[in-house]
């Protein structure tokens, strides 16, 4: 699900009363009672344009990425703070703009972060997913030390499937999922371009040790796996290991655990088909590709995604993944064992916003953006 098909569930919607029970409900693969703990959904903030990421910073602030390319510390107590100076030329319209944004291992200390955008080419010539690292000032008014990371190649006339997710390993390099660019969807397969991969780098930007095509003639080093559609969701799982979600076309939207050279199939197979109807590539699973861990179909264009290991929620939740929508609004909350998907149940059912990102905060709470001219960082209280 993307661009082609979400542009009709991009109405603006009036805002909910601040606070309200959510309607619980189990997915139609779920046949298990609810279980769940009573919950209320809480505004923290409003008034955030098309708000794309959020991270944590120390005192309960939040800094929130705005796709229109503004970056923004929001109060604890709601207070959202002027556009952060500092922030490069963004690649603003379609589904481009200032994407993800994540917080370093050592926040507390360097004050640095990572964030990912649209980067216009030279002259205007195409543009192309860029990671930038960067120091937030002491007062939270700027950005500095500002610095262009990578850059995915090549850069192409398109406003679609950007992707962009970052996620910080355990050994401190950062696993960047970037998208194919829509037009540009038989690159997924080829090696010589940055197109449709997963990227391993370290924060400086370099090639780390280990990455499975550094030494081979033609292919670019950065790349981890290949054959990714449009990425916009990814974490790491309780084993440390990378989670990834893409978006499919119509239908096939789907989780995969990225490993080292691995072939995730698209375009050649996909659970999914062409918008209006008709087959795309050779089929629903091939040699040699890996088929994901779970699926959509139909698609909820898939958005954020967390696992929730506190115990703030009881033990019900603990452990799940959690994957906004914003097809539908939905937050859906999947049990996860034996390398299975063993249940999933819908969450905010009637919400009626589009779910952008969702991230379990230092309080072991969880908190979500809503993409909207008027968004809103939202929380999910237990009662």
């Amino acid at each position: 699900m993307d661009f082609m098909k979400k542009s009709a569930f991009r109405r603006t919607r009036k805002a909910k009363a601040a606070m309200f029970f959510i309607a619980l409900g189990c997915a139609a693969s779920s046949s298990a009672q609810n279980t769940g703990p009573a919950v209320s959904l809480v505004p923290v903030a409003t008034g955030l344009a098309n708000p794309w990421a959020l991270a944590f910073l120390p005192d309960g602030q939040f800094l929130v990425t705005e796709r229109p390319g503004r970056m923004r510390v929001v109060s604890a107590t709601g207070q959202v703070g002027s556009a952060l100076a500092g922030v490069p030329p963004v690649a603003a319209g379609g589904q481009g703009g200032l994407l993800d944004v994540v917080t370093d291992a050592g926040f507390a200390r360097s004050r640095r972060i990572y964030f990912c955008f649209s980067e216009p080419g030279a002259g205007g010539a195409g543009n192309s997913t860029a990671v930038a690292r960067a120091t937030l000032a002491a007062d939270a008014r700027s950005l500095q030390d500002v610095r262009v990371v990578f850059s995915q190649r090549p850069k192409v006339e398109s406003a679609l499937h950007f992707g962009c997710r970052i996620v910080q390993a355990p050994d401190g390099n950062l696993l960047v999922a970037l998208g194919e660019r829509y037009h540009r969807k038989d690159d997924a397969q080829k090696l010589d371009n940055h197109h449709g991969k997963v990227i391993r780098i370290t924060p400086d930007g370099a090639v780390p040790p280990g990455n499975p095509f550094a030494s081979q003639p033609g292919a670019l080093p950065e790349i981890w796996s290949y054959g990714h559609r449009n990425p916009q969701g990814a974490t790491l799982g309780p084993d440390g290991k990378l989670w990834m979600h893409e978006h499919g076309p119509q239908g096939g939207d789907e989780i995969n655990l990225p490993q080292p050279g691995r072939n995730y199939g698209w375009p050649v197979v996909t659970l999914g088909e062409n918008y209006g109807g008709g087959k795309i590539g050779e089929g629903t699973a091939k040699a040699g590709m890996e088929p994901p861990l779970h699926h959509w179909t139909p698609s909820i264009a898939p958005s954020g995604m967390a696992f929730l290991t506190s115990a703030r929620y009881g033990a019900a939740w603990q452990g799940s993944l959690f994957v906004g929508s914003l097809k539908f609004g939905t937050l859906h909350r999947l049990e996860v064992a034996g390398g299975k998907v063993q249940r999933e149940e819908k969450l905010l059912q009637g919400n009626g916003e589009r779910i952008r990102d969702v991230r379990q905060g230092p309080d072991g709470l969880l908190y979500m953006v809503t993409d909207s001219p008027q968004g809103r960082l939202l929380r999910l209280q237990p009662d």
